[in-house]
């Protein structure tokens, strides 16, 4: 399938899922309203044991929708992970694609991702940008707000990209051509986060290349509370630590900023505990980290409402804390303590 041109070719479209009940319509309905061929789609949902309604909403659209191959796949092991590979050992399409159940796809998502496997013969993935949504939540919108930002996300990457072109960094929701996963391996299942990036990473580390065009479009639902946001990010930066360890890579400097930071903040104020010059370190860091952390709130504040400037500024650091601490902590039990990763973090948000 190196070539699809003048083929309609089969998607399949994997979605991991546990306890999503809240989410699960939505994401489906964005799939079944696709403007793409239906008789050219299969829907797997990977679902991990779901102890709330989310089985039951599933089966719901599948008998609206009979004459559409909707599938549900059991993932007794309840983590990520294991449903991609679930779903991708299942699968029967010419390309894959990896969606989260509390995401959803511009209606237009497959045609632009099938148009450019097309128009990009060697391609082995393609993805676009991903913008965070949220319920209607204030703390919820102010935590979307945050993410799509060059000060939340570091840097100009798929959240605020605008150019078509090859990438070295990785895409979420990216939809791979098939032979991709027997070229370069499996979703590797010992990370339970950042495990789509891994594979993507992987992928160019080998020599694969990745391309990322605006024009596909998606949306994830940011978390909806303080203490879940902080979870994931420190989880993210836990997790990074392992993929640099398993691939002798990190993907761009901008992935160690947030540690270095937390970093700074400890030796400085241990450090100030004994020397004087330390402590005033510690406070300057302090204070220009505030200065940056409020222009960029005052910036969401000037656009979406001065009524997200606190929830803003608590968002910003909750994000790069938690995530640099993550870090740290990675850091620490890959690196020095050469821990293995525990079985311990199930695939609900």
């Amino acid at each position: 399938m190196k070539n699809l041109q003048n083929k309609i070719p089969l998607i399949s479209i994997i979605i991991p899922c546990r306890n999503e009940e809240r989410f699960i319509g939505k994401c489906l309905d964005s799939i079944l309203n696709q403007n793409y061929p239906k008789d050219k789609l299969e829907i797997l949902v990977v679902d991990g044991m779901s102890e709330d309604n989310t089985r039951n909403k599933i089966e719901e659209i599948k008998n609206r929708h009979q004459d559409k191959d909707i599938r549900i796949l059991d993932n007794p092991d309840k983590i990520t992970p294991k449903a991609m590979n679930i779903g991708i050992k299942s699968s029967k399409g010419d390309i894959v694609v990896l969606v989260c159940a509390h995401g959803f796809l511009d209606k237009e998502f497959l045609k632009w991702n099938v148009y450019h496997f097309n128009k990009i013969k060697k391609a082995d993935a393609v993805g676009g940008k991903l913008s965070a949504i949220s319920e209607d939540k204030l703390l919820s919108k102010a935590i979307s707000f945050v993410s799509d930002t060059v000060f939340g996300s570091g840097g100009v990457r798929y959240r605020q990209r605008t150019n078509n072109g090859f990438i070295r960094d990785t895409l979420p929701f990216c939809a791979y051509r098939k032979e991709s996963f027997d070229k370069f391996g499996m979703i590797d299942e010992s990370f339970l986060r950042g495990q789509d990036g891994e594979l993507n990473l992987r992928i160019l580390k080998m020599g694969g290349l990745i391309y990322f065009s605006p024009k596909i479009k998606s949306y994830a639902y940011s978390r909806p509370s303080i203490c879940g946001f902080c979870k994931q990010q420190f989880q993210y930066g836990y997790f990074k630590v392992k993929i640099a360890q398993k691939l002798g890579m990190m993907s761009v400097f901008r992935q160690y900023v947030p540690a270095i930071f937390v970093l700074s903040l400890i030796l400085s104020g241990i450090l100030g505990i004994f020397f004087q010059p330390f402590f005033y370190l510690l406070i300057i860091i302090l204070l220009a980290y505030l200065l940056l952390n409020i222009v960029f709130s005052l910036e969401i504040a000037f656009k979406k409402g001065f009524k997200y400037l606190p929830a803003s500024i608590v968002t910003f650091f909750v994000l790069h804390f938690g995530y640099g601490l993550g870090f740290l902590k990675g850091i620490f039990d890959f690196l020095i303590l050469k821990k293995k990763v525990k079985k311990d973090i199930g695939i609900t948000r």
